[in-house]
């Protein structure tokens, strides 16, 4: 990372730390950074002295240095799971012509730090994308709705023979708040009827499921979302005291052509249909009922996964992109 010193007014600037290059607020940091560079200049900034170096190869990612000159100069600020409050550094950078906040969490505490930039450093006032209205409705929040970003060109269905037996599963990160303890009775009963699971980023269950041929965990990252996501037949998602505002990795699946089976609470609710493009249950009873219906007619699952892929596409289509990219490219807040 070289200093330089950005004085363009008109440019954007994404903040994040950049440490994880499976992290759902990477993830969506850099897709809106590709999403908005044909149409403004845009630089990536790392807030933290942890930046992977992995990213750091991969973007033109800048660590925010101002002893080293190595700062923005004004335009419209972006921050994505990042922020700036109780930081010494936001002192010595240009003052932004707009402040914009992706709020892709749920945590009212970061929602006080962000809602209101210290007065001494004279920023405007923030403008919060919030990423489904459930978040805005679980928060009390108001602010320009924006689902994360997806390519739905990597996350598209692939041509493959069908299993034999039919393979469930999930990906998310691998920490204990991603999974509902609920669950392992849930993979215990599929493996029980002959299922196979293979779940990515569930090291952390190691240690309550049984060492079963068909049960097969993998570390997060083990394989690309895509890659990983093309081996199953069907996408299963819960999660535990982590609250899914959003749920990305349900709309991933969903563009893979996968039948998900998600718990009611989260964001992605607002985009599956019940029994339409996929299905939302409330209990564990209520999930293996809906997947014991998938499990046994393959055609059921193409008709869904089918549906699932349209919704998506919607969603992401060239019209619904650039409606969204014009929210960043106003010069001034409406």
């Amino acid at each position: 990372m070289q200093p330089v010193t950005i004085q363009t007014e008109g440019m954007i600037h994404i903040f994040n730390g950049f440490h994880n290059p499976n992290g759902g607020s990477e993830r969506e940091a850099l897709s809106l950074y590709e999403l908005l560079r044909g149409k403004s200049d845009v630089q990536l900034w790392s807030t933290s002295s942890r930046t992977s170096e992995e990213l750091a190869a991969a973007y033109p990612i800048r660590r925010v240095a101002p002893f080293k000159a190595s700062v923005p100069r004004g335009g419209t600020y972006v921050f994505v799971g990042a922020h700036w409050r109780n930081r010494l550094w936001p002192y010595f950078v240009g003052r932004p012509q707009r402040l914009v906040y992706v709020f892709n969490t749920f945590h009212p505490k970061l929602l006080e730090l962000t809602s209101t930039p210290p007065p001494l450093l004279r920023w405007p006032a923030t403008e919060f994308v919030l990423i489904s209205s459930f978040q805005a409705q679980l928060l009390g929040v108001k602010g320009e709705i924006q689902p994360s970003p997806i390519d739905i060109g990597r996350f598209a269905p692939r041509a493959r023979e069908a299993h034999a037996q039919p393979v469930i599963g999930r990906l998310s990160r691998d920490t204990a708040d991603k999974h509902h303890p609920d669950d392992i009775a849930v993979y215990k009963a599929l493996a029980a009827r002959g299922c196979k699971l293979l779940l990515q980023g569930a090291t952390t269950l190691a240690g309550a499921l049984p060492k079963d041929d068909a049960i097969r965990l993998l570390p997060e990252g083990a394989m690309a979302a895509p890659d990983f996501l093309h081996e199953l037949d069907i996408f299963y998602y819960r999660t535990g005291e982590h609250v899914e505002t959003f749920g990305r990795v349900v709309l991933e699946a969903m563009a893979c052509g996968l039948p998900v089976v998600c718990h009611r609470h989260g964001g992605y609710a607002d985009v599956v249909r019940h029994g339409e493009n996929g299905y939302l249950f409330d209990t564990s009873e209520e999930a293996l009922a809906i997947l014991d219906q998938l499990i046994g007619q393959p055609a059921l699952r193409a008709q869904i996964g089918a549906a699932a892929r349209r919704t998506v596409e919607q969603l992401y289509s060239r019209e619904a992109l650039d409606a969204r990219t014009a929210f960043y490219l106003r010069d001034t807040p409406r």
